[in-house]
Order: structure tokens, then C-alpha cells, then sequence
């Protein structure tokens, strides 16, 4: 039997995983505003301007996080990643809270707070505005409040179960999947008892009523998201990823290192003897990978489970190292997390200046993984080429746009062939009196056209080759390119007049949902 932890053990174990949850945020504080904004950053905050129940590729609460950093600490890089990065901090007190209430000790605590903090996947989520960020919070929550159910704690947590289900269905669709893998957990193993739990319902009432709102856009404009997914599935615009490279990209985002340790986590949760009251939460792993790989899922979408899997590892390497009697090698498990997060951190963090991140990439021996088709081939990963040439892209914009006469000015707009382009006109565009954009990508085809009446449109991101169809004149008056931005990124500004079709026949046709 387990020797229960003094008080002062406990308390002393929540000051530690407090200080490594600390160490996080600042980290995250101080490499926040070392490159630029991310495409997706500009867009959500695009969104918070027009705050609604949903969007095509999101439910909204993103919309929410980036209204409330930008109306409380402004628009600075660094404000409206702020939250992100709390986020961040909060997830790795949370794994060493489930380690503890899986019956971990100080060092268990310690060692599953140190895993997340080093978990390359993570690092990433909490440097920029995502829901990926988040997204861990809420499916954690769900965990550490089951783990006190299944001990036999008060059934009425359900409701916080619920609570926290249904605001992550509004942070990200995702939850679904977990809601589910959780339920097939449960049935798996003799914690179907509580399936008669009457709470249990009333918790799923009370995430079906947070979830409500979201539910109820999504019907009245037709599911637009599931029009999204099944154009996305059409077009093979992510990789499939077979389920052998599926489970090989589990291990490197996570870090090869910690690799031992949360497959001892997996194994713990679905063999140990001493804890099989939270088999559910092993099985619930398994279901998971099985439904992402099923549904050629990317790499990224099982991350938020693994925080668990790390308590459940540092309980049994505790264990086992307790079983060898060589206590020295716990500060030294500790510093191989540390030193092993610290040397693929450059790769997923901005430390290095991007001329040096390459040649940083080689010397590790690292293959870079793209989860999306049109990712393959850029000068930096994904994550960094995405935060360059935007301000850029609006200043030569703003050369063309100011080139016109003022009287053919005061009726041009500027369309942008995806939201990134769109949202960073709508956010640098002030700057050089620009025009609020239209775009039919995402979201943006809701907002609709403006008040573009088809005489002078400004056109970013198309290759050109349709717009004689659609205009009486068609002009290059322009280029963008920065070199570390996205390959598609690289695009001729095109100047066009006299749209053929009036602009309520062309706009359906400008939809672009993908």
C-alpha cells in the first residue's frame, strides 16, 4: 500500500509544479513577440470583430479570446498571446494536480509538469493565439474531475464535467471525439457504473446547453463547418497519414525522449493493479488514437490527452525507480527532460533568427512533418513562415492602392484570396488608409462584399489566369514576396476593373470554403 504524503510533502509539491508553471509563462512572455503575427491570429482577430455564436472553421470562443486581449491589453503581439501562454502555464499545474490525485508523489508531480513544459507539441501551442491552446485546459479539466469522481468523490462534479465539456465543445469541435472516447472508456471498464449516475446525465444536459448556441448557427446556416470538412476531405488538402507514421509523429512531437514515459503512463492506466478504478482513462486513449487515425486525423489532434499520460508515467517511473532503491536517479530523470526539451525548444519556439534555424534543423538531423500539402516545401516550418510578410504584403498593397486617382480610390476594395491575406488588411491596413477587405474564404464570405459595386477591385493571392473572364481590365501593378513567408505567399497584386457579372451573381461564386 501506498504511504500517504505528509501535508507539508503536498503542499511543498504544489509550490514546485507552481514554479515550473511559472517558468512556462515566462518563457512564452519573453520569445512572444520575437517574429511577427501569425496568419491565424490575424484572423481571429478579424473575427472579434464581428463576435456571433460560430464561424465556418470554428465555434467561438477563439473570436472571444482574441476580443478580450486586444480590448484589455491592446493588439501588441505580446497582448494577444498573452492568454495563450496563461493557458500554458495553467495545463502544467494541471498535470502535476491529476499526478497527485493519481496518487503521485512530489517527484511524480514534478516529473509530469517538467514533461508538458518540455513536450515540443506543446511548446507550440502556447506561443501563439490558438484554440489548440486551450483546448488541452478543458479535456485535462474533464480528467482531473473524473479522477476525483471514479475515487469515489461527489457525484455532483459531473456538473463541473459538463461545464467544462461544453465550453470545450465552444473552444473547439474536437471535444466531441474526447466526449466520446471518454464514454467508451467508461463502458469498457467497471466505471459503467456510473452510466446510472443520474448526475452524469445532468452533466451531459449541461454541456448540451453551453454547446446550444453553437449547435443552433451551425443549423440555421447549414452546417457550414461539416460543408468545410467534407471540401477539405475532397480536395486531399492535409496529409493522410498511414497508422504506423501516425504513431511515429505521436513520438516526435511529443519528444522522443519522453516517449518511455508516457507509454509507461498508457500501460499504467490499463495494467496497474493498484489503479485499474482509471482504466477508463487508458481506453479512452486508445479510442482516441484509433478515431483520429481512422479519420486521417492530424498529428496534432491527439496532443491534448497526452498531459494524462504523463502523470500516469511519472507515477511508474517513480514507482520503479523506487523498486531499484537508486534515488539519485530521479534529479537524474529530471535533468534528461530538461536538457532534452531544452535542445529541440529552437525547433518549435522562436529562439533562433530564421536565417539560423535551418542549419540548426540539419545539425539535429530533424525531417521536418507538414500536416497540410500546401506547407511542404516552405523556408521555415509552418508555424514561422505564417508570422512574416504580412505587414509587408499591406505596405505594397497600400503602394498600389495610393497609386490610384481619389476618385477611382473612394470605390476600390481589396480581396484577398484567403483570410490571412484578408485579415492582415483589415489589421495593418489603418496604418496606411486602406479599406476594410472582402474575402470568400472562411468566414469572410458571410461578411459578405461590402459595399463593392464591381468597378475597381484590388485582388491579392490569385494567380491571375481567371480574372480576364471576370473583369473588362485586368493590370499587375505589383509583387509580394518575403522570403521567409509561405511559398503561396509569393503572388502578383493585380489591379481590376469593370467586373463583368453584378456583384450579387458574383459573390456566390467567390465562396471558397477549404
Amino acid at each position: 500500500m501506498k504511504a500517504e504524503p505528509s501535508p507539508r510533502a503536498r503542499d511543498t509539491a504544489l509550490w514546485i509544479i507552481a514554479g515550473i508553471a511559472l517558468f512556462k509563462l515566462v518563457l512564452h512572455l519573453a520569445l512572444g513577440g520575437r517574429y511577427g503575427y501569425f496568419r491565424d491570429e490575424l484572423y481571429y482577430l478579424a473575427c472579434a470583430e464581428h463576435l456571433d455564436w460560430g464561424y465556418v472553421d470554428q465555434p467561438p470562443l477563439i473570436a472571444v479570446y482574441a476580443w478580450l486581449g486586444r480590448t484589455v491589453l491592446g493588439d501588441s503581439l505580446l497582448a494577444i498571446r498573452f492568454l495563450p501562454a496563461l493557458a500554458g502555464a495553467v495545463m502544467v499545474f494541471l498535470a502535476g494536480l491529476i499526478a497527485r490525485e493519481l496518487g503521485g508523489s512530489r517527484f511524480a508531480q514534478c516529473i509530469a509538469a517538467l514533461a508538458v513544459v518540455a513536450a515540443p507539441i506543446h511548446l507550440g501551442m502556447n506561443i501563439i493565439l490558438t484554440m489548440n491552446a486551450f483546448e488541452p485546459l478543458f479535456w485535462m479539466g474533464c480528467v482531473y474531475v473524473l479522477i476525483r469522481i471514479l475515487k469515489g468523490g461527489d457525484p455532483r462534479r459531473w456538473l463541473a464535467f459538463g461545464a467544462l465539456a461544453g465550453l470545450g465543445l465552444q473552444n473547439k469541435h474536437s471535444t466531441l471525439f474526447f466526449g466520446f472516447a471518454i464514454v467508451v472508456g467508461m463502458l469498457l471498464t467497471p466505471a459503467r457504473r456510473e452510466l446510472a449516475n443520474k448526475w452524469m446525465w445532468i452533466g451531459g444536459a449541461v454541456a448540451l446547453l453551453i454547446f446550444l448556441p453553437n449547435l443552433i448557427w451551425q443549423v440555421q446556416h447549414g452546417f457550414p463547418t461539416y460543408e468545410l470538412l467534407q471540401n477539405v476531405e475532397r480536395t486531399s488538402k492535409n496529409v493522410v497519414l498511414a497508422p504506423v507514421e501516425f504513431m511515429k509523429q505521436q513520438i516526435l512531437i511529443l519528444h522522443p525522449v519522453l516517449f518511455p514515459l508516457w507509454f509507461a503512463g498508457l500501460v499504467y492506466l490499463l495494467m496497474g493493479k493498484p489503479e485499474r478504478q482509471f482504466r477508463a482513462l487508458g481506453w479512452a486513449y486508445l479510442v482516441l488514437l484509433a478515431t483520429f487515425i481512422v479519420l486521417h486525423g492530424k498529428n496534432y489532434y491527439l496532443a491534448p490527452i497526452y498531459p494524462m499520460l504523463f502523470a500516469a508515467g511519472a507515477i511508474a517511473l517513480d514507482a520503479g525507480i523506487r523498486r531499484t532503491g537508486r534515488e539519485w536517479l530521479k534529479p537524474v530523470a529530471a535533468a534528461l527532460i530538461v536538457v532534452a526539451g531544452a535542445v529541440l525548444a529552437p525547433l518549435i519556439l522562436p529562439v533562433l533568427p530564421p536565417e539560423r534555424y535551418a542549419a540548426y534543423e540539419r545539425a539535429l538531423g530533424i525531417t521536418r512533418m507538414s500536416a497540410e500539402r500546401s506547407h511542404i516545401g516552405s523556408p521555415l516550418p509552418q508555424i514561422f513562415s505564417d508570422q512574416f510578410g504580412w505587414q509587408e504584403m499591406a505596405a505594397a498593397t497600400a503602394k498600389v492602392y495610393n497609386s490610384l486617382p481619389p476618385e477611382e480610390r473612394s470605390h476600390t476594395y481589396i480581396f484577398g484570396d484567403n483570410y490571412g491575406q484578408a485579415a492582415a488588411i483589415d489589421f495593418f491596413g489603418p496604418k496606411y488608409g486602406l479599406p476594410k477587405s472582402i474575402s470568400g474564404h472562411q468566414n469572410y464570405w458571410y461578411w459578405g462584399p461590402r459595399d463593392f459595386d464591381g468597378r475597381t477591385l484590388i485582388i491579392l493571392g490569385s494567380g491571375g489566369e481567371d480574372l480576364p473572364q471576370q473583369f473588362a481590365s485586368v493590370e499587375a501593378a505589383g509583387t509580394v514576396g518575403h522570403p521567409y513567408a509561405m511559398p503561396f505567399e509569393h503572388f502578383t497584386i493585380w489591379v481590376c476593373r469593370g467586373l463583368k457579372a453584378p456583384v450579387n451573381e458574383a459573390w456566390p461564386r467567390a465562396k471558397r470554403w477549404r
